[in-house]
């Protein structure tokens, strides 16, 4: 056995581009890592690289049971292979060198269930388990992702000083927290990935408002988004639009953007917060409204032959009609306004599901501090997350987002706006389904009373459902035809 000074403080399993990326990055951040993979060639490829970056600490092992020999006690691993089976092979392949106290980590995009499992399964061993969100793509995980851990604390204390060093850093700290227990590291993720659909929604929305309502070119929106980024809005995904304004054909006329097919793909993240939010009973149709917009993005050939069909059956174009009135500038800054206001909706909606699966699971999240751990490093950072974050540290038990005094203030101040724009889109035949489910969930929930008395006297009418009244206690059932055909006597 080598003296222990030799041996690393952590290792790396699955060497494609987030495994290599996150493996230098903790090399980078002085701490020893040994990397593996199933084929070797990613092995050979990744200590190429740790030389090529300034002979960065890493060393490659080409086995298994080398892989885990090499590494201090408590032995920490954590594993980035597609989620699903491979995860399970991997630690089949791991475990079994493993001892008591060690600890993998698993740093997909992994469904929670599947990590409370594992979490079962190696806790006979006496292996620790971690599920951890890593957020911030290939560029993230290089340079300092957000990073979302669940499961077993002990586990999370063996690498607490390493994840805090690579995280990404912001001003109140580095962007990693102890997320809870079980598998909510994962479920986390996985709603910061539904807010992210809703998210780049809203956003595509506000540019096809602009661009076909405001007839604004590319390197107009380049600029209108760049403006943005300076304002309430600044964030990752604003200021990467703009940049894909700029970008030029390299085959032709134009920019790049407009050559792209309308088909968007998707990993399933989004359809899982999706599901969670139905499961659990909480609204969330603007991360609902993404989704249903990914699946009818899908059907290209369809939509061209309706766009035929329904011209044929007499369908006009009305765009040109609400253009020609229209104030380029005050259009531009109802859309700003109209794209915040959607977006407190859709984190409020994500929030929303995160509290009622903690209180379901137990894991007592702490909203304040998820929102703080995505200020730097994921897909969704934003500055507008330090509000969410003064919002709960404010008031821990906020009902919704929408109901803090503060944010409730700005969307009082911009709902003028933002019924200007979705007006003005339904006007267009332009479909804005982000915005309008934001709106409506807006109006829904700020309404004291709402039509639901008759959809409960329908449930009662057809199914003796019963129903209960606002001025008397108890549940009724009132035999509805008979009393409305009585023939007057």
């Amino acid at each position: 056995m080598e003296a222990s000074t030799a041996l690393s403080r952590i290792g790396l399993a699955g060497l494609a581009v987030m495994g290599q990326n996150l493996a230098l990055n903790i090399a980078e951040k002085g701490f020893p890592i040994s990397v593996y993979n199933r084929s070797t060639s990613k092995v050979d490829e990744t200590i190429e690289r740790a030389k090529q970056e300034g002979n960065l600490p890493l060393t490659g092992q080409y086995s298994p049971r080398e892989f885990v020999l090499s590494l201090q006690r408590p032995r920490s691993v954590i594993i980035l292979v597609k989620a699903g089976s491979p995860v399970d092979q991997t630690i089949s392949a791991l475990s079994q060198f493993m001892d008591s106290g060690d600890c993998i980590i698993d740093g997909g995009n992994e469904w929670y269930e599947n990590t409370e499992r594992r979490m079962r399964e190696v806790a006979d061993r006496g292996i620790l388990y971690l599920g951890m969100g890593v957020s911030g793509g290939e560029e993230g995980a290089r340079n300092g992702p957000s990073l979302m851990p669940g499961g077993n604390y002990q586990a999370y204390l063996n690498i607490k000083d390493i994840v805090e060093k690579v995280a990404a850093q912001v001003e109140d700290g580095p962007c990693v927290t102890y997320i809870g227990e079980g598998g909510s590291g994962n479920f986390v993720k996985m709603v910061h990935n539904g807010i992210e659909y809703g998210d780049m929604q809203l956003i595509s929305e506000a540019y096809d408002v602009l661009k076909v309502v405001g007839g604004l070119s590319n390197s107009e929106l380049a600029d209108i988004f760049a403006e943005w980024n300076r304002g309430e809005l600044e964030s990752f995904l604003i200021e990467i639009t703009a940049d894909i304004f700029k970008v030029k054909d390299e085959h032709g006329e134009g920019e790049l953007v407009d050559k792209i097919l309308d088909k968007t793909g998707m990993k399933g993240t989004g359809k899982w917060t999706v599901q969670q939010a139905a499961e659990l009973s909480v609204a969330a149709p603007t991360i609902a409204a993404s989704l249903d917009c990914r699946y009818l993005s899908g059907l290209k050939e369809e939509r061209e032959a309706a766009a035929q069909v329904l011209e044929n059956a007499g369908m006009i174009d009305e765009v040109g009609k609400v253009r020609s009135g229209i104030d380029k500038k005050r259009l531009i800054d109802d859309v700003r306004q109209a794209l915040y206001a959607s977006k407190i909706c859709s984190y409020a909606q994500g929030m929303n599901l995160l509290r009622a699966k903690s209180v379901e699971k137990g894991w007592n999240l702490n909203f304040g501090e998820l929102a703080r751990i995505w200020k730097g490093g994921c897909i969704i950072r934003a500055v507008f997350l330090d509000r969410i974050k003064k919002a709960y540290q404010r008031n821990p038990d906020l009902a919704s987002l929408v109901v803090d005094p503060e944010f409730a203030k700005e969307m009082v101040q911009r709902q003028e706006a933002w019924r200007r724009v979705v007006g003005l889109a339904i006007q267009a035949g332009i479909s804005t389904p982000g915005m309008c489910a934001s709106l409506a969930y807006f109006d829904t929930y700020r309404r004291a009373r709402l039509p639901a008395n008759l959809v409960q006297a329908q449930r009662d009418l057809f199914g003796a459902h019963t129903y209960e009244r606002i001025d008397r206690p108890g549940a009724f059932h009132t035999e509805w035809t008979k009393l409305a055909r009585q023939k007057k006597g």
